[in-house]
């Protein structure tokens, strides 16, 4: 159970609110949540208990490229995005670093001047960017952006700090079990491409008395011709008897 001194800067009265949504943050079930959706409950959630009215994003960093893959608000997308085209920022730093970046008052910026300057004049007075663990290369970071002027005090900080580290859980999670489930669908559907194909090249070798990898030059053949998928020449074969004319 959280006590008042484990919260930095929270009155008794806030403590209670912290910990139900550090609770509610550690009962989230995937079945129930998209990505999108999930990081709509952080938002919702960081609102209850931090100042500045907060919206939130999630960067993701692969191949060296980074990209917005949620996000609570368009002006959170906004501002990514121009980290990413300056290629410098706290969401930036965070998710190519692995280290936590904060930028407490855009008006003020203590770096990355350029994009303090434009978040101030978008309505953003502070970011604070929480990498995601890195997994099979791919790294990331939450992103919680204030959109009005908040305590600048430590003990502020360290509750946007902690509130955040809390977050980045079932966010990066939910990122890891959406790629799964993504990764399965594709090995799923490759399945069953070669299957069609497989009974596809059957039809052929059993009516042409042809060999499996001539039944399959047959089919690759009139891919070619008619600039149509092998997987959809083998399905319209199965389905139909007949190869379209190239």
């Amino acid at each position: 159970m959280t006590r008042p001194d484990d919260v930095p800067g929270a009155t008794a009265p806030d403590v209670a609110a912290v910990q139900t949504a550090f609770d509610e943050l550690g009962r989230i079930a995937f079945a129930e949540h998209s990505l999108e959706s999930l990081v709509g409950t952080v938002t919702e959630l960081a609102a209850r208990v931090l100042p500045g009215e907060p919206i939130t994003s999630v960067t993701i960093r692969q191949d060296g490229r980074f990209s917005t893959v949620a996000a609570s608000d368009d002006l959170a997308v906004a501002l990514d995005q121009f980290q990413y085209r300056g290629e410098e920022g706290p969401c930036v730093a965070a998710a190519s670093t692995g280290r936590l970046s904060l930028l407490p008052d855009t008006h003020r910026p203590d770096a990355w001047q350029e994009f303090g300057a434009h978040a101030a004049a978008s309505g953003c007075s502070s970011v604070l960017s929480m990498p995601l663990p890195v997994q099979e290369g791919v790294g990331g970071a939450l992103n919680v952006y204030a959109r009005a002027a908040a305590p600048a005090d430590q003990a502020t900080r360290d509750l946007v700090s902690r509130f955040a580290a809390y977050a980045v859980v079932p966010v990066s999670n939910m990122f890891l079990y959406r790629a799964a489930v993504e990764r399965a669908e594709h090995l799923e559907a490759a399945l069953d491409s070669r299957a069609v194909i497989d009974q596809a090249k059957g039809i052929l070798m059993e009516r042409h008395k042809l060999t499996a990898d001539q039944a399959f030059q047959v089919l690759a053949r009139v891919s070619m011709e008619t600039n149509t998928k092998v997987r959809e020449v083998a399905v319209r074969f199965v389905e139909t008897g007949e190869l379209p004319a190239g």
